[in-house]
C-alpha cells in the first residue's frame, strides 16, 4: 500500500512551520526523521492533506549549552547522541541509550523530538529522559510552554500537543559528578521495541533520585522520589522489590507476571547504576 496524495512543504523557520500547521481546514502532519510517520503513511494509518517537513529548520538542529542544562533541538538525531555530537551532560546515559535504539540506519534519521512526540510507550527516549528530569518546550499560537517529558506523554501514541503547536526543543539537566544512572530494557532481539524498561538516576549532590518503569501499555510510571525504593543513594543501591511491585500495581499494572518482568527490569537498571 502507498500513501494517499498529499501536499508537501519544507519551511525554513519555526514561524513558517507554525503558520502551516495552524491551518484548521486541512489535516496536517509534521515530518522530522519520518521513521514512524513513513510507515504510517504507507499503511494509510494517517491520511494528511499536507506534510510539513521541519528538517530544513536550522534552529531545530542546534544544541544550546547553559549553566545547568543543555537545550537540544527537536531535529537532533539519535546518531548525533551516539556519536557525541551532542555534549554528554548525563555521564554517558544519553549516548548509551541512543546506541541501543533500533538500527544505525534508523538512528541516522530518527530524531529525539519525533520519537517523543510519537509517544510509543516502548520507545527509549521517554523513559531515560523522564529518569534524568528532561523537559520539552512547545511553541504554538499562544506562545511557548515547557512540560516535563513524562507529562508530555498522555498515553500510548498520544502527546500533549494543542492545536497549532509543535515541539521545538528538549532540555536535559546537567548531572553532577556524583550522579549514577542505570538503564535496562528487555526485548527479544537487538533493535526491537522493548516489552519492559527500567530506568534510574540518583544525583545526591542535587538531592535528586528518580526511577521509571517503562514499556507499559500507556505512559511510563515515574517515581520522582526513589529514595523509598533504594535508600539515600549514598551507599549500596538495592531495590526494595516488594515495594516496587506494590507501587507498580498501584499504577494500574494488574497482571503479576507483567509486574514481575517490569520490576526485574528496574532492578537490573539499579544494579547497573551500582557499578557506574
Amino acid at each position: 500500500m502507498k500513501p494517499v496524495n498529499f501536499d508537501y512543504a519544507r519551511p525554513g523557520d519555526v514561524a513558517g512551520a507554525l503558520r502551516l500547521i495552524s491551518d484548521e481546514d486541512h489535516t496536517v502532519k509534521i515530518m522530522a526523521g519520518s521513521q514512524s510517520l513513513g510507515p504510517m503513511l504507507n499503511m494509510r494509518l494517517v491520511q494528511p492533506d499536507l506534510v510539513v517537513d521541519i528538517t530544513g529548520i536550522a534552529e531545530l538542529r542546534d544544541v544550546g549549552d547553559g549553566a545547568d542544562a543543555i537545550v537540544i533541538g527537536a531535529c537532533v538525531t539519535h546518531a548525533d547522541f551516539e556519536d557525541l555530537r551532542v555534549p554528554d551532560v548525563t555521564r554517558g546515559a544519553l549516548p548509551s541509550v541512543a546506541r541501543g535504539i533500533a538500527y544505525r540506519a534508523v538512528r541516522n534519521r530518527g530524531t529525539i523530538g519525533g520519537s517523543i512526540t510519537h509517544a510509543d510507550p516502548s520507545a527509549d527516549w521517554i523513559s531515560i529522559l523522564a529518569a534524568v528530569g528532561g523537559k520539552v518546550t512547545l511553541q504554538g499560537p499562544a506562545g511557548s510552554r515547557t512540560v516535563a517529558v513524562e507529562d508530555y506523554m498522555l498515553g500510548a501514541l498520544e502527546a500533549d500537543l494543542q492545536p497549532g503547536e509543535m515541539l521545538v526543543s528538549v532540555t536535559v539537566p546537567k548531572l553532577s559528578a556524583s550522579a549514577r544512572w542505570g538503564y535496562y530494557k528487555s526485548c527479544r532481539k537487538t533493535g526491537e521495541f522493548a516489552h519492559a524498561i527500567g530506568s534510574f538516576m540518583v544525583d545526591p549532590e542535587r538531592g535528586v533520585s528518580r526511577a521509571v518503569v517503562g514499556a507499559t501499555e500507556s505512559r511510563p510510571y515515574v517515581f520522582k522520589d526513589a529514595r523509598k525504593l533504594i535508600g539515600d543513594g549514598k551507599s549500596d543501591l538495592r531495590l526494595d522489590s516488594k515495594l516496587a511491585d506494590e507501587l507498580v500495581e498501584a499504577e494500574g499494572m494488574a497482571d503479576p507476571i507483567n509486574r514481575q518482568t517490569h520490576v526485574a527490569a528496574l532492578r537490573r537498571a539499579i544494579e547497573r547504576a551500582q557499578t557506574a
